[in-house]
């Protein structure tokens, strides 16, 4: 009698385990798959905007690349290559949770400002001679600005920051001093390169965070008139700001000298017409047009592919932005909403001063087009951030997806109360 019940308290503890072992595997994969799969519109409207750009790379690039290299494919082959890198670099930060970013929000600063201080040490900055400005680190098979972690820095830290003093942010301690030192080194570094259509742009996205994250209107409207302030000082005290802006007002007081490339890209963008001179086909890249597969490819896509073309990639640009503040406004916590905002309005403001420059509505600075302008580590930290708000997307909750996918389906039909 004893054995037997041995022998069945042991059958027991067998089934026990077995039934303990089954549960938690069945807890471990449920987490797995707690996760949404990645946002699928975002995904094919970034795929489409970065072909026609690799594509657009090509059409403008092979006349220079022939011309300096001997190689009339050499940048489109190298920019096709980091647009396959950035594709896995997208889905590689995807896979990663939001909670990792904000861990690492003030690294990637650091990281970013330590670069800001090596881009001015002659030997390492390169750029002075082409261009007159001390932007870029040559990687010896490739350069990149330091300005481009910068961005991603500085909306990782401010996100993390805002959520860190959440119930604080209204108060002038904890909504402005942080954020505006953080502004401080950043912009101070760049315009050391000098770099002031970075410092436009970091200094916009922070204010859009800054307002969303809580600090209040009347503290975000003085230090925009400190920043305007500035701006004019400063443009008073660098020569080739001011001279910039000259050339702007009439491009064409100079037409061999500093108003060249404006003029230029603006014959390419009227002769492009209604529907463009066709793919292939653009006369201005044949060295007429400075940088015409960097900062000045939208010129180009306006002259081969004309304005029907030019509206319909800048209604792809809307719609990816459009999806971004979606997922900003369905986002799970309080830094996953802050981090898709930003990322989302670096990219708004990025398109419209691009845009804004080739046709002369801004003065002529560096400015490039996400997804279209030449830049191997500039394009793989473009999709990077992509995958950072796809890493967003993966965290709303199924039920909120559904609820919204029902209510969108039933005002379709016109269901409204």
């Amino acid at each position: 009698m004893p054995e037997k019940i041995d022998y069945f308290d042991r059958v027991s503890e067998n089934r026990e385990q077995k039934y303990h072992e089954r549960s938690l595997r069945n807890y471990n994969s449920a987490g797995r798959q707690k996760r949404s799969a990645v946002d699928l519109p975002l995904v094919v409207l970034t795929l489409v905007i970065l072909t026609i750009g690799v594509v657009m790379v090509l059409s403008a690039s092979y006349a220079r690349a022939y011309y300096t290299i001997g190689n009339p494919t050499n940048y489109f082959v190298r920019q096709a290559g980091f647009a396959v890198a950035g594709v896995a670099v997208m889905f590689l930060a995807s896979r990663f949770r939001t909670g990792m970013y904000r861990r690492f929000a003030f690294i990637v600063l650091g990281i970013s400002i330590v670069a800001l201080i090596l881009v001015l040490i002659p030997g390492i900055g390169t750029g002075k001679e082409e261009t007159g400005a001390q932007r870029w680190i040559d990687l010896g098979f490739t350069t990149f600005q330091p300005s481009e972690i910068a961005k991603v820095g500085v909306i990782l830290s401010f996100s993390a920051l805002a959520c860190i003093y959440k119930e604080k942010m209204k108060t002038f301690k904890y909504g402005v001093v942080p954020f505006g030192a953080i502004l401080a080194v950043i912009v101070g570094l760049l315009v050391l390169e000098p770099h002031l259509s970075g410092s436009i742009i970091i200094i916009g996205v922070g204010g859009v965070l800054m307002f969303v994250g809580g600090t209040k209107t009347k503290w975000l409207a003085a230090i925009g008139g400190i920043a305007l302030v500035a701006g004019i000082i400063l443009i008073r005290f660098l020569g080739y700001a001011e001279d910039r802006i000259e050339i702007w007002r009439n491009p064409f007081s100079d037409p061999t000298g500093d108003g060249y490339q404006t003029i230029q890209s603006l014959y390419a963008i009227g002769s492009g017409g209604l529907l463009g001179l066709g793919f292939g086909q653009g006369r201005q890249k044949f060295l007429y047009l400075p940088e015409e597969h960097n900062d000045f490819i939208f010129s180009i896509v306006c002259e081969e592919l004309g304005f029907v073309g030019a509206v319909f990639i800048l209604f792809l640009f809307a719609l990816l932005i459009i999806r971004g503040y979606w997922i900003a406004l369905h986002a799970r916590d309080r830094f996953g909403s802050l981090i898709a905002t930003g990322i989302t309005t670096l990219f708004a403001i990025q398109v419209f001063l691009n845009v804004a420059v080739v046709t002369n509505l801004f003065p002529c600075t560096g400015v490039s087009l996400p997804f279209f302008s030449y830049g191997g580590t500039a394009l793989l930290i473009q999709m990077f951030e992509i995958g950072i708000i796809l890493s967003v997307s993966r965290e709303i909750p199924m039920k909120k997806i559904k609820e919204n996918s029902i209510e969108t389906e039933r005002l379709s039909r016109g269901d409204v109360e």
